[in-house]
């Protein structure tokens, strides 16, 4: 049974969560080498309907930090009335800028410094996985709320990973 539509947005090539996976799914990416549905900027999404999900996933921190702003904006905008965004970035909070390797990951061990400015072996390949702004629960709280999202909520979820939900 479908759900509703949702937008995944900086999709790359991963597949949607299983908690999602209801959902009709429409991919959206700025590299078009990963095959999106739409190839788009997400701080331009375009006309390109309306979702009653966006979900975005270790995407946002590739933006500038007032890029930041205008992509949740745009996210807000393509929403139905009363859908939500669930976003997931890194959790910066307490992450030192040294080479130490504090998360074992499929990719590799990460240290601090990848957390910070992006895993340094996929930035050579790609320069879109570059990360160009950062978060802890407060930074992407208010920024949820700046967009004019409502009955906010952040979560830290161990491994250095931050969720953010809102609703339109």
């Amino acid at each position: 049974m479908n759900k509703g539509k949702l937008l995944h947005v900086g999709c790359g090539s991963d597949p949607l969560p299983e908690y999602l996976r209801e959902y009709e799914e429409v991919r959206l990416d700025i590299n078009e080498e990963v095959a999106p549905d739409i190839v788009a900027s997400m701080t331009s999404l375009g006309e390109i309907g309306k979702y009653d999900v966006v979900f975005c996933q270790h995407a946002l921190e590739h933006l500038h930090e007032y890029d930041v702003d205008v992509a949740l904006k745009e996210f807000y905008r393509v929403l139905n009335k009363d859908g939500g965004v669930v976003t997931f970035v890194p959790d910066l909070e307490g992450v030192e800028p040294t080479d130490e390797v504090i998360l074992d990951t499929p990719s590799g061990g990460m240290s601090g410094l990848d957390l910070l400015y992006g895993f340094r072996e996929a930035t050579i390949v790609n320069h879109y996985m570059r990360h160009l702004t950062g978060f802890i629960s407060k930074t992407l709280k208010d920024k949820l709320i700046k967009a004019g999202f409502r009955k906010v909520k952040t979560q830290r979820l161990g491994d250095y990973n931050l969720m953010g939900v809102g609703v339109k």
